[in-house]
């Protein structure tokens, strides 16, 4: 039986890397936003919330980042106001960066989040469908949608309904795409971060694994430095 799902990731790859320009333009914000202080902050909801918890306190990753937790779960993403009620009591500054990850890139809670951003001045690098996205209608009042509100667009690539492979006797689409070919899109992002970062003399704290020895005791040190941005809302 052929590996259908392996054959569309590999169909992906080549078409993920001609976005190396959009992935070294967020990987500069990072790094500029590191470097001045500020924190990555990164939020998606439902199960796009995978792809926040892929640059968010992982090993290999940076330790100034935070997955941004709304408190419904998202529950609530589809009703206008709820991300404007939300960033009343969300800890984001002006030097922060903020990736959201929205594959559809419509719905409200995203949309006033990546608002409220932008009016403190602080960058939006969208992780989205940007076709499926423009072929789309916001569901906000402002008529706008994620990839118009962003600083920086990493196009994930997936299809309408993310699912991609049909089989017989089944009405739908079975095997979506947008969590591996996002994660392919952030990880390569923080490379470029942390390469830059290096590069102008900056040694960026990042994780070491919790299940090697020392590792607990390195990241100790980094994690109380930044205690008071990490565990707030």
């Amino acid at each position: 039986m052929a590996l259908e799902f392996f054959d569309k990731i590999e169909e992906l790859i080549p078409v993920l890397k001609q976005e190396e320009g959009n992935m070294r333009k967020a990987g500069h914000i990072v790094a500029q936003s590191i470097m001045s202080g500020g924190i990555l902050q990164a939020f998606g909801s439902g199960h796009s919330a995978s792809v926040a918890i892929e640059i968010c306190g992982r090993a290999g990753g940076l330790i100034p980042s935070k997955q941004v937790k709304e408190l419904s779960g998202g529950h609530y993403e589809r009703i206008e106001g709820v991300g404007t009620t939300f960033a009343e009591m969300w800890d984001i500054q002006k030097n922060d960066c903020l990736f959201i990850i929205s594959n559809s890139g419509r719905n409200p809670l995203i949309i006033e989040m990546a608002m409220v951003a932008r009016s403190i001045g602080v960058p939006v690098i969208a992780v989205t469908a940007l076709e499926v996205g423009k072929h789309s209608t916001s569901r906000h009042s402002s008529g706008k949608m994620l990839w118009q509100l962003a600083d920086v667009i990493l196009d994930n690539h997936s299809v309408e309904g993310d699912a991609t492979i049909e089989l017989p006797g089944l009405p739908t689409k079975i095997a979506g795409t947008s969590s591996i070919s996002s994660d392919i899109l952030v990880d390569q992002t923080m490379v470029f971060a942390i390469r830059e970062m290096l590069e102008a003399g900056y040694v960026p704290p990042v994780f070491m694994s919790a299940n090697v020895d020392g590792g607990p005791e390195f990241n100790k040190q980094y994690t109380a430095k930044y205690a008071d941005r990490l565990y707030r809302v």
